[in-house]
């Protein structure tokens, strides 16, 4: 597979749809069409990846040669769905913005196709210049899609979104100059991701002290994007500011960046580093569990809600990730794909609900089972995907984190069984707020049911979320394989580097204490008696 023409078909229809000279409805006709087109090259990969083949597909030609940097491509089990769900959510967050996105919509589907550029560069560069590049290239088009597209506070959703991001942007770039320049000092300069981690994940070349700046400047880019507690405050402004296709696709897949950027790079590049700042990252994983769900209880606008509920839904991967077991990493994993499908689906479901009443305020509504039964249909099936419901793809994810977790640690375990808990008490009562109870409000006694068109959008989701949740063999047993070499694989070299240091500790310990107790000296020469 040509993953530069899967990454650079939706660059190639903005640059179309830009200059086509057409009406409205062709140009999200031709939008439509290239990431659709996408999409359908994309989905023959997971049929033809080799599951433990490590990465694949692979693409590599000089780009920048006097810096050796490389347009290098490929993907493994980490990163394969990430580019599937990337593709799919896509053209499904376009079709939703043909009757929201009402001004400018030829510039507005091509910023749609420049951002899915951005995204699917991210998960398949192996060159860390590149990685960047398309990392950051990411902003410009979400900066405009909420900027201009967005609600009456989307400057101040911006400004905060920008800042935030390049803020960290900026200190995982001189973190990355500065391993430029220390494999230049090693061996030869690269920006290969592969070879910068054979080179400094083993520990040798990097001391302790560098390796904790260099990851903390990594954690902190994608701690952001992620968004982990206390980081996480830029998320519901840009939420409930962005239009609907914008907010599903900076649930759904923006997020997920930090993330991957974890098991990519801050992990396997300083398995020392990471091991170290593991506990508090757990800690803060809790936070943002307890503390997102908290927050969701207690809001009134719907889309605020299903922010919130991101930040804590997120949170469990990232406690799965950093407790550095295989079946809780795995979980994390899944749980990024399961969230881009559910959280999508709520904000299209959120987004319906606004074009149909003009407000996001969840005590606006009530009882609309009775007016719309296959909206309500369609939005109880995701609340229960999202809670974690058995046979949903929820509970898979949810169910493999708790269970790497607690046979790591039991209390983080129990704390973020509370999550599940407090996610179901939210979700539900939104359910019932909006769907039942009396329809004692004339606005809502005439709203329309879900349309064709809402159909073709929310139907895929639907079917994912029990796909997902019946048959997650055929996702899990590539990602298990790729965490294992590419993530895992440095921290238990990690783990046993810190067992020998601290062994040789105690043993030196052990000694002068022996030592002190017979009389002698750390040589072994008897002390002299101090003069009265």
């Amino acid at each position: 597979m040509n993953l530069p023409i899967i990454t650079f078909l939706p660059l190639i229809g903005a640059v179309v749809v830009l200059f086509m000279r057409a009406n409205d409805r062709v140009v999200r006709a031709a939008a439509l069409f290239f990431s659709l087109a996408t999409l359908a090259l994309a989905l023959p990969l997971p049929f033809r990846f080799v599951t433990g083949g490590g990465m694949q597909f692979e693409y590599d030609v000089e780009w920048i040669s006097a810096l050796n940097v490389h347009f290098s491509m490929g993907v493994d089990g980490i990163s394969l769905f990430l580019v599937l769900l990337t593709a799919f959510i896509t053209p499904l967050a376009m079709l939703s913005g043909w009757n929201y996105v009402t001004d400018r919509q030829r510039e507005f589907y091509v910023a749609m196709l420049i951002l899915e550029t951005g995204m699917l560069g991210v998960f398949t560069a192996t060159d860390l210049f590149l990685f960047y590049v398309f990392f950051e290239a990411g902003l410009i088009p979400m900066y405009l899609i909420i900027g201009i597209w967005g609600g009456p506070e989307r400057r101040y959703a911006t400004i905060k979104f920008i800042l935030f991001t390049m803020a960290g942007s900026l200190l995982m770039f001189i973190a990355i100059l500065y391993l430029y320049a220390q494999s230049a000092a090693a061996e030869s300069a690269t920006f290969n991701i592969q070879k910068l981690t054979a080179l400094f994940g083993d520990g040798s070349l990097l001391s302790l002290r560098e390796q904790t700046w260099l990851f903390l400047a990594f954690a902190l880019a994608f701690a952001i994007k992620v968004p982990l507690f206390p980081l996480h405050t830029w998320l519901p402004n840009a939420h409930v500011e962005a239009p609907t296709p914008g907010s599903v696709v900076l649930a759904a897949i923006l997020l997920k960046m930090g993330g991957y950027g974890f098991l990519r790079l801050a992990v396997p590049l300083f398995p020392d580093a990471a091991l170290a700042f593991a506990p508090l990252l757990c800690v803060l994983a809790l936070i943002s569990i307890i503390y997102g769900a908290l927050m969701a209880l207690a809001q009134d606008d719907l889309k605020k809600l299903i922010a919130y509920s991101s930040v804590s839904h997120l949170g469990y991967c990232m406690l799965g990730f950093f407790v550095f077991d295989l079946t809780a990493a795995t979980g994390g994993l899944y749980q990024m794909i399961n969230h881009g499908i559910t959280s999508a689906a709520l904000f299209l479901l959120a987004g319906l609900l606004y074009e149909r009443r003009h407000t996001r305020l969840i005590d606006q509504f009530g009882g609309l089972s009775k007016q719309t039964p296959g909206l309500t249909a369609i939005f109880i099936v995701i609340a229960l995907g999202s809670i974690g419901l058995p046979l949903t793809n929820g509970f898979i994810g949810e169910f493999t984190i708790l269970l790497g977790t607690f046979q790591v640690n039991w209390i983080y375990a129990l704390i973020a069984g509370l999550g599940v808990i407090l996610g179901a008490v939210y979700m539900l009562y939104a359910v019932y707020r909006i769907f039942f109870g009396p329809l004692d409000r004339p606005e809502n006694a005439v709203l329309p049911d879900v349309t064709t068109r809402e159909k073709i959008v929310l139907v895929p989701l639907v079917v994912m979320t029990f796909v997902m949740g019946i048959f997650p063999r055929p996702f899990m047993e590539p990602m298990e394989a790729a965490l294992q070499e590419t993530y895992l694989q440095p921290v238990r070299m990690a783990q046993e580097r810190a067992k020998v240091k601290a062994e040789a500790s105690r043993n030196r310990n052990n000694r002068e204490l022996g030592l002190a107790a017979r009389g002698a000296d750390i040589n072994g020469l008897p002390v002299k008696e101090a003069r009265p």
